[in-house]
């Protein structure tokens, strides 16, 4: 019988996408890692990779369409003796039809995987390799599990993602606990937000303005989800804001120091760091020395996290992603700026794998370059805080009883009142602060 192949979800909290393209056509062989189409989510475009290995028999979704349910059927796999008369009376439900959750698998095992740095296969302690997709090996490492410890339901065993899905539900297969012991429950998940408002519609907007005088723009996937997220913040969070100007001129005389004796390669300087490389990083040794505002917030605990994940937003075409620096405490300069760099650009190509913008203990968003004095940013959850960072820009101050000129920036940090009460939030500025204007102690 045909395989159903499904729109694969790109990430847990994915509900549907758009199949941008196909890179097979009907009757072509694929192999097991074949990579098959490429998803569109709000933020990315991903490749999807054949689980198993047949002939493309029928493709049910065509190239272009938009808001397809995350386990929707997209085409139909014909297995090894199959030929075209296999697929008489079998008919594509509606690609779109249901959210993920109703969504009928079909034959789940045989779903494409999203092609993403799940690691190398997993092998179990008696040396024999574990099959499992990609995906399954991902969700496993974001949820500590030991995949020698899951029954795989796919083909021949293989480990597909309902198998990780049961394993998580039931407790069980967690790294370094017996297989039949129960681990630990999780922590509660965050309430629910209420459903933000949809705003006004359409006739109720236009009939204040004269026939004509406008044109209509349909809000694309990244601009619904930006409105979601951040109406949902300003109503879950309450936030309070802290302000403080940081003296940049031995930062900036230090950065032109370090850049200019960088090493070469190839005759090029192998980085360059910006100010808010160096911005990235006075935040993230903040947060370590400051460890009480490293925090999430949950309907039952204080989730404290153990390092700094520091999301920087980049602006793109329409709307902004947030790339995270992991561990940034733990990096040297250089390194920090030349993943920003790597992300940022992969970033504006929407290239970006769901691992590398999701989560993230903390945030930074930097308006400086566009001439911008000051401003609040909001808090985006997980997250406790977010730096908002100003121009630095040449201001009169007072040392002593002289007026002197200097390179001053103002940073406004936003804080969730939930977790970070305003003595800590003037703590965490006050660590910052001296990071930046004594930037030695960066390197040290």
């Amino acid at each position: 019988m045909p395989v159903t192949i499904t729109m694969p979800a790109l990430s847990p909290t994915m509900e549907s996408g758009t199949l941008a393209k196909w890179l097979v056509k009907e009757g072509d062989e694929i192999s097991s890692g074949d990579v098959i189409a490429e998803i569109e989510t709000d933020k990315a475009t991903m490749e999807v990779e054949a689980v198993d290995e047949g002939t493309i028999g029928k493709i049910l979704v065509e190239a272009g369409t938009a808001d397809v349910a995350v386990n929707a059927p997209i085409a139909l796999l014909l297995e090894e003796g199959e030929d075209a008369s296999a697929l008489e009376g079998m008919t594509a439900a509606s690609p779109a039809a249901a959210p993920a959750a109703d969504a009928a698998p079909a034959k789940e095992a045989a779903a494409p995987e999203v092609s993403v740095a799940a690691g190398p296969a997993p092998t179990a302690a008696d040396g024999n390799r574990i099959f499992s997709s990609p995906l399954a090996r991902r969700l496993a490492k974001m949820n500590d599990l030991d995949l020698a410890k899951v029954t795989g339901t796919g083909p021949r065993g293989r480990i597909v993602k309902r198998d990780i899905d049961a394993a998580i539900e039931a407790g069980t297969a967690k790294a370094g606990a017996p297989a039949a012991a129960e681990a630990p429950k999780a922590a509660a998940a965050p309430a629910a937000a209420p459903a933000p408002a949809a705003g006004p519609s359409d006739a109720q907007v236009l009939k204040l303005f004269e026939e004509g005088s406008y044109e209509l723009v349909p809000h694309d996937g990244m601009r619904k989800t930006i409105a979601k997220r951040l109406t949902e913040a300003k109503q879950t969070i309450p936030h309070f804001y802290v302000s403080v100007d940081c003296k940049l001129d031995d930062l900036l005389a230090l950065r032109g120091q370090l850049n200019a004796s960088a090493p070469r390669k190839d005759d090029k300087p192998t980085f360059k760091l910006s100010v808010n490389d160096m911005v990235i990083k006075a935040l993230a040794l903040a947060l370590r020395d400051v460890p009480d505002a490293n925090v999430s917030w949950t309907s039952d605990n204080m989730v404290k996290h153990k390092h700094v994940d520091v999301g920087v937003a980049v602006s793109i075409e329409g709307g902004l992603i947030t790339p995270i620096i992991r561990r940034a405490e733990e990096k040297a300069l250089s390194t920090i700026s030349n993943e920003m760099k790597d992300m940022g650009k992969r970033a504006k190509e929407r290239k970006l794998k769901p691992e590398e913008y999701q989560g993230g203990t903390t945030a930074v968003s930097n308006m400086g370059m566009m001439g911008v004095k000051s401003f609040s940013a909001v808090v985006n959850p997980p997250h406790s805080t977010i730096l908002a960072v100003g121009a630095g820009e040449k201001r009169p101050i007072i040392e002593g009883d002289e007026i002197k000129v200097a390179t001053m920036m103002t940073v406004t940090l936003s804080t969730d009142h939930r977790t970070v009460d305003g003595a800590l939030g003037a703590e965490l500025l006050k660590a910052f602060k001296g990071y930046i204007e004594n930037p030695m102690s960066m390197l040290v």
